[in-house]
């Protein structure tokens, strides 16, 4: 009977244990004062940029004229994929499959509002060569630049700029996007060259697929092992369109309507964090959000309801700052 009790109260311990959940925590920097560059430029050229071609510009795009070499088979992660390189010597990540589309998009746009991406594009149609060419559909290919290096992975929960506007603004934006895959190993710390100063750090949220879709995990399966499984769609236009962004308001605490398991990290995000991002997100333009999802190779209706739904999500968070004057302005 002893056994039995225990068997029963243990999935509650877990699912206790595991919802008081990770704080978030500001870890040193290699200088007293955090340098935010090394997570977030301010985009001063933000309405000018060119939101089809994003970080790597028409310059960095893959060569399609002849057939890419395999280098090896990437089986990792949800979906599958290669290292490959083209003609000029250039190394690839390619990602096959239903997250590729997003992917693309999501990166435009986190570059877009100052946010370090690598150069990424979607290829509707490439070959591989070999033993076995073969042709491939819509894959993104992620360009392997030889002077900037991976070093390290970084954590959501501890890095030297929780609690910074423009770290919980990352958080912001991949929670429009239904970004909800935020595990650490999408989290990548690039050594890269910094023009007289030498070498930089920059970090970068990548593997951004598991997004334009929406969160939809259960409450009582949030704890380990359970919670490596998927916590929402990826790339469903439906699934996006149903899925609200703020529930409400108290002061300058936001409920969101995000089911998914790390709830303790957007707890730490304020109306003004809201604001902030939506404020960067409102500077894009029309012609920018079209070329975004015309990168991600998306047809017209879609891209259309795609953007109405994201400058809906935006103008919610704009919203917040009418809403906060207003309850100032009825406290005097």
């Amino acid at each position: 009977m002893r056994t039995l009790n225990t068997l029963r109260v243990l999935p509650l311990a877990l699912l206790v244990a595991y919802c008081g959940g990770r704080t978030p925590i500001q870890t040193p920097g290699s200088t007293t004062a955090v340098d935010i560059g090394q997570l977030w430029m301010e985009p001063h050229d933000l309405e000018a940029r060119d939101l089809f071609h994003g970080a790597g510009g028409a310059a960095l795009a893959p060569d399609t004229s002849a057939p890419f070499e395999r280098i090896r088979v990437d089986n990792t992660g949800f979906s599958p994929g290669f290292d490959v390189r083209d003609g000029d010597g250039t190394v690839w990540s390619v990602k096959l499959g239903i997250e590729a589309q997003p992917e693309v998009v999501a990166a435009r746009v986190l570059w877009a509002v100052g946010y370090h991406q690598p150069p990424v594009y979607l290829l509707k149609s490439w070959t591989l060569s070999g033993d076995e060419p073969a042709t491939h559909g819509m894959s993104r290919f992620r360009r392997d630049e030889a002077d900037q290096k991976v070093v390290a992975d970084w954590s959501w929960y501890e890095n030297p700029f929780v609690g910074t506007r423009p770290f919980k603004g990352l958080l912001v934006a991949n929670l429009i996007l239904n970004n909800w895959d935020l595990k650490d190993s999408n989290n990548k710390i690039y050594d890269v060259p910094a023009g007289e100063r030498g070498r930089r750090r920059s970090y970068v949220v990548r593997d951004l697929g598991a997004s334009l879709g929406k969160t939809s995990f259960p409450a009582l399966l949030a704890w380990p092992p359970f919670n490596a499984m998927a916590q929402g769609s990826r790339n469903d236009l439906d699934d996006f369109e149903d899925q609200d962004f703020i529930r409400d308001v108290d002061g300058q605490r936001v409920r969101f309507e995000y089911r998914g398991i790390h709830g303790n990290l957007l707890d730490t995000l304020t109306a003004d964090d809201v604001v902030w991002t939506c404020g960067l997100l409102a500077r894009l333009s029309d012609p920018q959000w079209r070329d975004a999802f015309r990168a991600g190779g998306y047809d017209d209706a879609v891209r259309e309801r795609y953007i109405a739904k994201l400058k809906s999500k935006i103008g919610e968070g704009l919203a917040l700052q009418r809403r906060q004057a207003e309850l100032a302005t009825s406290r005097r």
